[in-house]
């Protein structure tokens, strides 16, 4: 998968914000330059995180399947799900 559109990265910003997810005194700016950081950092390394999928599962599954067991991961490590 491409890193996000500006538009995206945006709509995450604010969904991140609305959330109340950020710490209180990091300014507005600096969460949008993590957002931007954050998803710089998963295009980067997209191939690593492929390479780390056990097969079959690496074969068979779509970018997008990918990304859903990641985010699952993540918001689990989150406290989301």
């Amino acid at each position: 998968m491409a890193a996000l559109s500006d538009p995206v990265r945006a709509r995450l910003w604010r969904k991140f914000m609305e959330a109340g997810a950020s710490p209180p005194t990091v300014l507005k700016a600096d969460v949008r330059a993590a957002v931007n950081a954050v998803d710089d950092w998963v295009d980067s390394n997209a191939s690593a995180f492929n390479t780390a999928l056990p097969q079959p599962f690496r074969g068979a599954a779509t970018s997008a399947q990918k990304a859903l067991i990641l985010a699952y991961i993540a918001l689990e490590r989150a406290g989301v799900v």
